[in-house]
């Protein structure tokens, strides 16, 4: 029975450490506006020059909040975050290589054929 107190008490006391109800409907409304945000700025056609960079840092922002707080990765252990962001890190490496190679596709020689 001792154990069971030290239960309720560990369950409680790992409770505290996740957001609540309030916090979750105030990261729904701000990911709510930033999809807003999306959605009017691709419609102004003066930033057209920015509109890539500007959307992929909103998403960003919304990938952010969306993992920290509805994955509860912000709450959890140091390890998990540090796993999910290698591979996080080595994915946007292997989609910057081969952007950069679409993008450099022309300057390379092709191989000869065999």
């Amino acid at each position: 029975m001792a154990d069971h107190g030290t239960h309720e008490h560990h369950e409680s006391a790992h409770e505290g450490a996740h957001a609540t109800n309030q916090m979750y409907v105030r990261i729904a409304i701000i990911l709510a506006i930033i999809t807003l945000v999306e959605v009017v700025i691709y419609y102004i056609p003066t930033i057209r020059s920015v509109l890539v960079p500007a959307l992929i840092v909103l998403s960003l922002a919304k990938f952010l909040m969306v993992v920290g707080y509805f994955m509860h990765l912000k709450f959890d252990s140091r390890l998990y975050r540090f796993m999910f962001a290698s591979g996080l890190v080595i994915t946007l490496g292997v989609y910057l290589a081969l952007l950069a190679m679409q993008w450099t596709r022309g300057y390379w020689f092709p191989l000869p054929a065999a």
